[in-house]
């Protein structure tokens, strides 16, 4: 292990310095002296564990590394890794394709027996795609359906939740299913007006807003909790405290029956095509069907990057699943399919401290450490694949305001949970250097001291948050000196 902030110019030295170097002024250079990485973390105040490792991708040599073998949990940074399993399993151009199949021939525009919508694990399906899907069923030349509508989702497996320790209203959160719709989740919207409240559950999407009944919210007269969740069955069933509620507003809430959802907003799109369809009904096995309509999602690349930029789960978990289904075939459970991308990263990249619980950084179970995560962003499929996805980082100072025109240009993939929060990727200056890091930090007893009521809004943890991202802005800069000193 390498010492804390130890700054080495080659990949072994015999004298290995105990303390980060503080490169010198050249003659006549008004450049400040830059401060030690120990200096930056005294000053961050920040509470836990700072573990960070610096590769210098030119000379092939590590630059700076503190705790690089200490695992910690990598929050969102891991799905990084799962866009590189989702790349070397999938490839970049794989598609994932929503089916629309008949059981029986289409005679004079009757379809003689059931229409099936089938999922193909796409992360990215819309409201707006179901409606297109169904004009394409009408374009078919099916009129009526004299059979059920039956909803299949059974090409990944199934989870209620992906974390089962969140509060059970984030919207981030949703059930995992190979049918997924607007992300697994429905919107929730209220206003009062005149003293009585008007509540709305709707699938919406950028031309559609089809109201569902799959998800049903009463308003309650208390204070807390102010959410809560049971199944019903056939329909999320959610109360909501009205002392929280104010006059208006809304909110994303997750799907917990996401074949039900989809079916139902299919069933609404189908109809305002004349086609009027039974309420659909869930099928674990597909029956032997004909295609009658399909679509296609973008390019894999595609969707990783939106993965990327916006740190969607439900696309990670989805994506993860989809790759080790083709890699090891169908894994029974979400933690089984992470164990399967744990390994392949062992056996592919050498990744010698990751143990995953899922593939998108939501379950604080996971971990990894900076030194595996160097290794991976060193490889030439990081390099060639992963790297082109990942998004520009502005460079900003101490007051969190973006510093125009600095040339440390940083492309890399974020992570925040409660008093977690990572970043790793890419750091280039425009003399040609080029460097990989990766900067991991975590108060853990902190983290694991939250009750669940805590987790969306824990006392302290904007203020940790804060400070761990001024952190790591202050160490890329100090690396950025280091090479242009």
């Amino acid at each position: 292990m390498l010492a804390a902030g130890a700054l080495l110019p080659g990949a072994v030295q015999a004298d290995i310095p105990r303390t980060s170097l503080r490169p010198q002024s050249r003659p006549g250079s008004a450049r400040p002296l830059a401060a030690t990485a120990d200096d930056l973390i005294d000053k961050a105040k920040l509470s836990g564990e700072v573990n960070f490792s610096v590769f210098d991708l030119n000379s092939g040599r590590p630059v700076e590394a503190r705790n690089p073998t200490k695992p910690l949990p990598p929050a969102s940074v891991a799905k990084s890794l799962t866009a590189l399993y989702a790349l070397d399993v999938l490839g970049s151009d794989h598609r994932f394709e929503t089916r629309v199949l008949g059981t029986g021939p289409i005679e004079g525009g009757v379809l003689k027996g059931d229409l099936i919508l089938a999922g193909g694990g796409d992360p990215t399906l819309q409201t707006d795609d179901l409606a297109d899907l169904a004009a394409r069923v009408k374009e078919a030349g099916v009129v009526s359906v004299e059979g059920d509508l039956l909803v299949w989702g059974g090409a990944l497996a199934f989870e209620p939740v992906i974390d089962t320790l969140q509060p059970p209203h984030v919207g981030y959160n949703p059930a995992l299913s190979g049918l997924a719709l607007n992300f697994n989740r429905v919107h929730f919207e209220w206003k009062r007006q005149d003293g009585q409240w008007g509540v709305t559950m709707d699938a919406r999407s950028n031309r559609y807003r089809p109201a569902v009944s799959m998800a049903r919210m009463r308003i309650v007269n208390r204070d807390v909790p102010v959410y809560t969740y049971a199944d019903d069955g056939d329909r999320d069933d959610w109360t909501v405290a009205q002392t929280a509620l104010g006059n208006g507003g809304s909110r994303w809430l997750p799907v917990r029956k996401p074949e039900l959802y989809a079916g139902e907003v299919f069933q609404t799109m189908m109809r305002s095509h004349g086609i009027v369809l039974k309420a659909p009904v869930v099928i674990t096995a597909l029956p032997p069907a004909t295609p009658i309509a399909r679509r296609d999602s973008a390019p894999l690349d595609d969707v990783l990057r939106d993965m990327l930029k916006y740190s969607t789960n439900i696309t990670a978990e989805m994506v993860g699943m989809a790759a080790t289904v083709v890699r090891r075939g169908q894994p029974a459970t979400l933690a089984g399919s992470a164990a399967e991308m744990s390994d392949w990263a062992r056996e592919t990249l050498d990744l010698r401290e990751t143990a995953m619980v899922d593939h998108s950084g939501l379950g604080d179970g996971s971990r990894t450490s900076a030194g595996d995560l160097i290794r991976a962003l060193r490889s030439p499929l990081a390099r060639g694949t992963l790297r082109p996805l990942l998004k520009d980082i502005t460079v900003r100072d101490q007051n969190y305001r973006a510093i125009k025109g600095h040339p440390l240009q940083v492309v890399a993939k974020t992570g925040t949970l409660n008093f977690v929060s990572t970043l790793a990727g890419y750091a280039s200056l425009p003399d040609g250097t080029d460097l990989a890091f990766a900067i991991l930090t975590a108060d853990i007893d902190r983290r694991d001291a939250l009750t669940m009521s805590e987790r969306e809004r824990p006392s302290g943890g904007p203020g940790w948050n804060r400070r761990s991202k001024l952190l790591q802005q202050a160490l890329l800069q100090r690396w950025g000196v280091i090479h242009a000193g």
